[in-house]
């Protein structure tokens, strides 16, 4: 029998002055917090076994995974799979009083949270995630595997390792910025998973 760790971590801070839901939006990047977010995340990694490096294609993911890649010594690989949730508010401020939500014209994509209906299903983003985790779980059978995500995506895996219903509260994620989620598996059965996050005083 051999032990594999998928671990899934989230990028760090993101340069985000005008504060609106970036989503798949290209050309966000790391603020200097995100760096020093995934300089010191990157450092838990130091020592570990990890033989398999993939993230999304977005820039603050790449930027996050970069400091990964030189402690571990891997390249980064690019899956397409584990990018950020679709989401049809991408561009608008969604928070505060400011919200570009409170016009009635975006209310019809509010009507089914449960799936949601202004965005990519739960359940598709699960599944893609899933299948990635199993790819990186094959690929580095044995040892240690990373994938650089996003807070949702991240949080379907979660959700369905634990065998809760996807749809949820927001404010219920355990996900934080340049966070870890490590998957154990023993063969390809999931015996563990824990949460850890190494830059949460920065």
């Amino acid at each position: 029998m051999s032990t594999t760790i998928v671990h899934l971590v989230r990028h760090g801070e993101v340069y985000n002055p005008e504060k609106i839901l970036y989503g798949r939006i290209p050309g966000y990047h790391l603020s200097s917090r995100g760096h020093s977010m995934a300089a010191r995340t990157a450092e838990s990694f130091r020592g570990h076994d990890v033989t398999y490096l993939v993230a999304s294609p977005l820039q603050r993911t790449q930027e996050t995974a970069q400091p990964i890649s030189k402690v571990t010594g891997l390249d980064v690989e690019i899956d397409k799979s584990v990018i950020e949730s679709g989401n049809r508010f991408e561009g608008l401020r969604t928070k505060g009083w400011n919200s570009q939500l409170w016009n009635p014209q975006r209310w019809p994509l509010l009507r089914n949270p449960m799936q949601p209906s202004w965005g990519e299903p739960f359940e598709e983003i699960a599944a893609r995630m899933v299948n990635a985790v199993e790819r990186a779980r094959d690929k580095a059978e044995g040892h240690e595997a990373i994938i650089v995500s996003h807070q949702l995506p991240i949080v379907m895996v979660q959700r369905t390792a634990l065998g809760k219903r996807l749809a949820h509260a927001p404010w219920d994620r355990e996900c934080d910025l340049a966070s870890v989620t490590s998957l154990v598996f023993q063969d390809d059965q999931l015996i563990d998973i824990f949460y850890s996050s190494p830059a949460q005083d920065i």
